[in-house]
Parts: C-alpha cells; sequence; structure tokens
C-alpha cells in the first residue's frame, strides 16, 4: 500500500458532488443494456457506469475541469515502472537476435508500419486444451488478429523463423531455444524398458495421491524411459489434489525419490499451498550427480553451457516494452516458444493493453541465448537489459508507475469555438487551475472500472456468487455472454464497432453450451479469456469431452483458473463495497479526522524513523495488498503478515497529528477491523443490501478456501508525485507528441543529430487542435483513470469506450 505524505497546508476540506446512498440506489436498480450501437442514446454514459460501481464524489467538485479525448491512439498511453529504489524504469537498450541470414529494415519503419492498423481490433489466440489427468501442457497457438494482420502475427512469424533461428549463433544442446528444438522431430531412440511398479508401491501411491494422479504418475515415468534423450523440462508435469497434512505430504516426498529411483522430482507448490509437483528429474551421472550440478562445479574440461552461478543466478530479468498487448498475451506467447511454464514467469504487475508500457519480467532457468533468437518473432514488443539474479519478481515489487499521457482535443465549455488562438488561453488557464487544485488536493483513491469487468457479467457479481457459496452460478456468470455479440447475430446485422476478439468468445461459448466439445471450443476461443479458456476445458475433461452434463464440479471449474485471475473476482466484490463506503464516508465527514477513523499501525512512527520497517506486503496482480486466504501447513507466517491498522480516539483525531491521506477503510474480511463509528455500521448496511449480496461483514469465512478472505486496508485518499503539465497544439489527429522508450533508443543508435551535433528528438508542429501533456507518478494501487477523473472533473472521454459496468 503507498504511503501518502501529509500536505504541508491545512487539510483541504471535502466536498461532496453526489449523494452515495442515492448511488447505491442507482447501482442496485442498474439493468442490463446493450451497446451504444444499438441503443444510441440510452447507452450508459460514463458517468453512469462510474455510479454503478460506486465512483461518485471529487475532492474539490467546484474546481474548473476541462474536456479531453484519452488514448486518441495507444501512444497516448505511456506507462513506466517505479522501481522499488524509486528509478524509473526505462528501456535502455533492445536486445538483438543475433546473426541472420537477411538484412533486417530499419527499426523505426517496423514500428511505423506495426501502428498503421492501430486502430483495429486486435484478437487473441488460441490456446490447447489443458491436458487431463492432472497433467500439464505447456503449447500455445498464436495471436489471433484481423485479416489485414493475419501473415504478421506472433505465431506466424514463429513458424516461418523456426528454420532461420537454427542459424543463430547460439551455444548448443541447452542452450539452444526451445523455439529452434521443436522444428525438428524428436529422434527415436530404442525405448529403454520401463521398471515395473511393484503392487505394493502402487498403493503406496494410492493412498498419498489417490488412483487419477497415481496413474498419471506413472504415465510420466513411463515417458522418460520411453523418450530418454528429451530434456526433463520437455516432460510434461504432474500436479497432485491438495494435500493438507504436513506429514503426509512429506511422505509424499519420500515416497516419489524411492519408488522411481530419483527419475523423478517433486516440488511443494506456492500458488497452490498444499499441492505437489511431480516432474523429470534432471539426468544423472556416474556417482548420483545430475548433470546441472557438474557443470556448476565448474571442472575445467566441462563442455557445457556455464553454470548458473557463473551467471548470476537461476532467474533470468528484463525489461520488456510492448504496444497495444496484454501483459499476459506477450509472456505466454514467449514461454510457449521457450516450453516454459507459464508460472516460472513473474513481473511485479500486470499493465494496460491500449498503452505502451515498460515494466521488468524474470524468468526462472532461462538464458540469454534461448531469449534472444525469439525477439525475431515479436510484434509490438521489445526486450532489452537482461541480466541475471538469484531471485525472480513478485507481484507488488514496484513503488508505482510513471503515468506519461497525450489528453487531446482539449476544450472548456465555456469557449469551445472560435480559433486556436482564441481558445488557448482559456485552456491553459483551465488547466493551469486544475493541476494545481489536482496537487494539492489529490484524488478519492477509487477503484477504477477497470476493476470490475467488460462482459454481460461484471467480475465483482462473480465475486458475489462465490462468496455467495453459488459456484455453479459463478461458473455460468464467467461464461455468460450477449446474444448481440454471436457471429450469427452479427452477420444478420454487421457494421457494429464490437471487437472481433469478444465476438469469437461468445461464438466459442455458445458453441461448448450447444455441443459440449471442449476441443473445439478452447480452439475458437481467444487466448486472452484465460478462465473461460480453464473452465471449458476442466469441464470437458472431467466429462470426457462431452461437456458440463456429466459433471458437477463447480469448485474444481473455478479451481483451474490461474489463481491470481481466480481471487479477481472476490478482491473485485470487495473493491464494489470499498467504493461504496468511501463515498458514503466522505458525504458524512468530509476531509475531517473523526473518532473513530481508521489508521496504519506505526505508519507515522515508520515517516519519522522511530520503529524499524515491518516486513514488505503481498500484492496482487493490481498492486493491492493480497487478500489471503486461510492458512494452511506450509504457509509462513512472513505471508500470514500484512498491515494492521487501529480506530483512532477522539483525543487523537482533534490533535492535528493526522489529516484525511492518513485515513484508510478496510476490504471486507475475517481479519480486519473496521471504522468504531457511523461508517463501520454502514459496512454492514452495504452488505446486506441487494448490490452486496446478503452479506455478513463479521461472516466471511468460508469453506472453499479462497472465498476465505481476510481482509486488507486501503488509503481513502491519494495525491500525485511529480506532477507536470504542458499545454501544446498539433495540426493532425494521429499526430504522435511524445516519444515512446523504443523510439529514443533507435534514435539515438541512429545518431539523429542537430545543429548542435547533439541527438535531438523529433518535435511535432504547431496547429489548430490542443492537446494536454500529463506526467505524474501513482502508488502502485492507485488508478489513473481515478487520477483524471479528478483533474478534468469527468470531462476524460476514452476515444474507443474499453470498460462497461452497466448492463
Amino acid at each position: 500500500m503507498a504511503s501518502i505524505t501529509a500536505p504541508e497546508s491545512d487539510t483541504a476540506t471535502m466536498q461532496t458532488a453526489v449523494d452515495t446512498s442515492a448511488a447505491l440506489a442507482s447501482a442496485e436498480t442498474a439493468q442490463p443494456s446493450k451497446p451504444a450501437d444499438e441503443l444510441g442514446s440510452s447507452a450508459p454514459t460514463q458517468e453512469e457506469q462510474e455510479r454503478a460501481v460506486g465512483i461518485t464524489d471529487y475532492t474539490s467538485p467546484d474546481a474548473p475541469g476541462f474536456s479531453c479525448v484519452v488514448k486518441h491512439r495507444y501512444t497516448d498511453f505511456l506507462v513506466n515502472e517505479i522501481l522499488p529504489n524509486g528509478e524509473v524504469l526505462h528501456l535502455t537498450e533492445i536486445a538483438k537476435p543475433g546473426r541472420q541470414k537477411q538484412k533486417q529494415e530499419p527499426q523505426l519503419k517496423q514500428i511505423g508500419e506495426s501502428r498503421k492498423a492501430e486502430e483495429e481490433a486486435v484478437g487473441g489466440a488460441k490456446l490447447d486444451e489443458a491436458a487431463s489427468n492432472g497433467v500439464h501442457a505447456n503449447g500455445h497457438a498464436g495471436v489471433k488478429r484481423s485479416a489485414d494482420e493475419a501473415e504478421t502475427t506472433d505465431d506466424n512469424i514463429a513458424k516461418k523463423s523456426k528454420l532461420v533461428i537454427a542459424d543463430v549463433e547460439a551455444a548448443p544442446s541447452e542452450s539452444m531455444p526451445a523455439a529452434a528444438a521443436v522444428s525438428a522431430p524428436d529422434a527415436a531412440p530404442r525405448e529403454a524398458a520401463v521398471p515395473a511398479i511393484s503392487e505394493a508401491h502402487n498403493t503406496t501411491l494410492i493412498s498419498i495421491f489417490g488412483p487419477t494422479t497415481t496413474k498419471s504418475i506413472i504415465d510420466l515415468h513411463a515417458q522418460i524411459y520411453s523418450h530418454p534423450h528429451r530434456k526433463p523440462r520437455d516432460q510434461p508435469t504432474v500436479q497432485s489434489e491438495v494435500i493438507s497434512e504436513k506429514s503426509k505430504r512429506t511422505e509424499a516426498h519420500s515416497a516419489i525419490r524411492e519408488i522411481f529411483l530419483s527419475k523423478l522430482e517433486t516440488l511443494t507448490l506456492q500458488e497452490v499451498p498444499g499441492a505437489i509437483s511431480i516432474r523429470a528429474a534432471p539426468p544423472q551421472r556416474a556417482g548420483g550427480r545430475t548433470d546441472v550440478s557438474t557443470r556448476s562445479r565448474g571442472g575445467k574440461n566441462h563442455k557445457g553451457p556455464t553454470s548458473w552461478t557463473e551467471l548470476g543466478g537461476e532467474y533470468l530479468h528484463f525489461t520488456l516494452h510492448k504496444e497495444n498487448k496484454d501483459t499476459m498475451e506477450v509472456l505466454h506467447f514467449i514461454a510457449s516458444q521457450l516450453k516454459l511454464n507459464i508460472r516460472n514467469v513473474q513481473f511485479a504487475g500486470t499493465k494496460d493493453r491500449r498503452g505502451v508500457t515498460v515494466q521488468r519480467v524474470s524468468m526462472y532457468r532461462v538464458r540469454k541465448e534461448q531469449l534472444l533468437p525469439i525477439t525475431r518473432m515479436a510484434r509490438n514488443w521489445h526486450i532489452g537489459d537482461l541480466t541475471h539474479s538469484n531471485r525472480g519478481l513478485e507481484l507488488g515489487e514496484l513503488r508505482g508507475n510513471e503515468f506519461h499521457l497525450t489528453l487531446r482535443d482539449c476544450h472548456v465549455s465555456s469557449n469551445s469555438s472560435g480559433t486556436t488562438s482564441d481558445r488557448l488561453p482559456a485552456v491553459r488557464s483551465a488547466v493551469e487551475s486544475a493541476a494545481a487544485n489536482f496537487r494539492d488536493k489529490g484524488f478519492v483513491n477509487y477503484y477504477g472500472l477497470q476493476r470490475f469487468g467488460t462482459f454481460s457479467t461484471g467480475t465483482h457479481e462473480v465475486g458475489r456468487l462465490i462468496l455467495q457459496n453459488n459456484l455453479e452460478g459463478a461458473v455460468d456468470a464467467i461464461l455468460s455472454y450477449q446474444d448481440h455479440l454471436l457471429p450469427s447475430a452479427q452477420a444478420a446485422n454487421p457494421g457494429h464497432n464490437i471487437p472481433q476478439d469478444d465476438i469469437d468468445r461468445a461464438g466459442a461459448i455458445e458453441y461448448w453450451r450447444k455441443t459440449g466439445d471442449s476441443r473445439e471450443a478452447c480452439r475458437r476461443l481467444p487466448r486472452r479469456f484465460q478462465a473461460e479458456n480453464s473452465i471449458i476445458a476442466f469441464l470437458g475433461a472431467k466429462g470426457n469431452g462431452k461437456g458440463s452434463a456429466q459433471t458437477k464440479d463447480w469448485q474444481g471449474a473455478l479451481m483451474s483458473i490461474q489463481r491470481g485471475l481466480r481471487l479477481m473476482y472476490v478482491h473485485a466484490y470487495q473493491s464494489l463495497i470499498w467504493n461504496l463506503v468511501a463515498g458514503r464516508r466522505l458525504q458524512l465527514y468530509g476531509g475531517r479526522v473523526v473518532d473513530g477513523d481508521l489508521v496504519v499501525v506505526g505508519e507515522k512512527e515508520k515517516e519519522t524513523g522511530t520503529i524499524p520497517e515491518a516486513e514488505g506486503e503481498k500484492i496482487d496482480q493490481d498492486g493491492e495488498v493480497v487478500v489471503k486466504p486461510l492458512n494452511e501447513d506450509g504457509v509462513s507466517l512472513a505471508e500470514e503478515r500484512f498491515v494492521r491498522a487501529r480506530p483512532l480516539n477522539k483525543e487523537e483525531a482533534e490533535s492535528g497529528c493526522y489529516d484525511v491521506f492518513d485515513l484508510v477503510l478496510p476490504q471486507p474480511g475475517w481479519d480486519v477491523v473496521y471504522p468504531a463509528n457511523e461508517i463501520g455500521e454502514y459496512y454492514k448496511e452495504v452488505m446486506a443490501s441487494e448490490i452486496g449480496g446478503g452479506l455478513d461483514p463479521h461472516d466471511m469465512r468460508r469453506t472453499f478456501k479462497d472465498a476465505s478472505l481476510s481482509g486488507s486496508y486501503r488509503k481513502i485518499m491519494a495525491r500525485p508525485g511529480g506532477l507536470e503539465v504542458e499545454v501544446k497544439t498539433y495540426g493532425v489527429d494521429g499526430e504522435q507528441l511524445v516519444e515512446t522508450d523504443v523510439e529514443r533508443v533507435v534514435r539515438l543508435e541512429e545518431g539523429i543529430e542537430g545543429e548542435d551535433g547533439r541527438v535531438q528528438a523529433r518535435e511535432p508542429g504547431g496547429g489548430d487542435k490542443i492537446a494536454v501533456v500529463l506526467k505524474m507518478q501513482l502508488g502502485s494501487s492507485q488508478y489513473a483513470t481515478m487520477a483524471l477523473r479528478e483533474l478534468t472533473k469527468g470531462g476524460a472521454v476514452a476515444y474507443k469506450p474499453e470498460y462497461s459496468t452497466v448492463r
């Protein structure tokens, strides 16, 4: 949770713009709605969508705002991570794939061509059906795009590049990338005899793992002997069910080691506490030493690749620069080319799709010479600044993000016509005044619309169903779609501005519901819809490919979703409650600190250096403090620790030592305290309402582990750091006003110089349009959209609608 420094001036008086009780009523009665192109003026406005999820108030509603268009181009939205040491991360070099058969075109030309179709709908890729019986496959298909881009998708490039990659100068054998390795079929060595598993050993395994997992383990063992020259990382992995007893997990590790004579190795999974991963062990040499450990000893005559110790560690870190791409879309593609389990890929936080973002990524046991050839297959992403480390990244391992935004077509309502010279002074005055208020008074730290999903059922609604223990309803909600998105409806009524991905998603789910053919449904479903893909693959496997009619394992279907994504649903419900309560608190008390308000324990002492820094918090993919499930054996105390809060007494509240920027509100959970004033009672009221699902904030334990949430705290207010605002003029809509990191690196490499001999950036020309170029730094749990909402007083409108919470 980002710490916010108290203002030097007196606490700003908070004013409320909208009655929060009215917002609650509006949210409860919000009805499903159709897209704008079907309903025209009756489509929900951005304000109505915000009201539906509790976003109602401004810190200074009477301050001037201005109108503008956000993300007209994805290069209008630049995001760079702020590292834990406070440094803003930039791409400083572009990794090259090595020697190539053909000369590459200049990179600036490639960048320009890649943006010609930037406003077209960009599809996801098809995800291979998840393997059944607990064996996990890592193959992924390519990214599906529009017809114009079909020949230049990442995966098509991959197919065309496999023979070229084989010519890259790289270390032999293990140091070659998997992308090159798979270009030739596996060799066909004679199969070694598979040692028989005795009846006693088989009984032991079944008693520990159960019959299904035992069969998968034995099949894995047989595969190792059937393919003796296949590398361990290319073998499948088996994941056990959760084993709750620590003594039984210890027995499982010993049994696998002894029964299979160290051909298999085991690992307790951190992301699924209590589950065990069983995989092929590295091959052994004489004396029982593995190849890796022997090479790591640094013998004089060994020919293997450099040991991990000599490289600097088992984790390869690099900077990822992506344009108009989902973080997971890029990382899934890279992992599939490396035949790397996606769980071995780590990052500090996901980044917006429609934007140009820069972030650090780490991969476990990947070498530079494996990764570099894959960059030849890159489309709209680059990597650089590669280095090895002894540890990987963790979610939330960042101080925040720096945003460099271009707000186009800016005007004020009182002077929206006339020449540029007439409008420019009014816009500059409004922007400067708005920025001064924004810098001093900050903004309400709401969760933005992104938190609540984009389809027919919001993520918060799925989370509510999970917390109500309606798991079947939650699965149905995740797989819901609107009929107008079906391919048949689009064919009958073409011309709507709907992304092809959304149409493909609806079509794939409809096909699944009608036929139960999970394999074909997963093939049709764009890769970026990971939750839908996981559920369909799971239900199809459980029902032998015949669909959900043969299975009622709804909890298993939800558990098949990657854990961070799975927790997103219940987190979204908590975020909805937090938004509604924050609005109520500001309506009642404004910017005053009152008896019973909550503050973080020890935070003031940390600021003055009187107590040691507490151990770092665990953060989720959106930068929030992790809301942890129930404790299990093997979960360390450090993982269970998180920030604590306490209520202020009347004397402390009136002392002047605390201001509104110190106050926090809890997300509902079984291990948080609630404000000891009227706001604490409001939690009961709002959660008992229809929108709250009839839940009780003091009864948040569940038998479903991932729905039993301890809770966390969030600052009510936030203030931007490093705020810079510049008003510019430009001529055409597509004119780029801010340089990206890749463009800067290429410019420096090509040595574009000015008259003074120094390398200079290209400056945009003037014109009859007005833009505001905004730079600011926000904490890891803060939303740029909510900051812009305060700065412009709701005048910032997305060029292309991205989110919809009113259905």
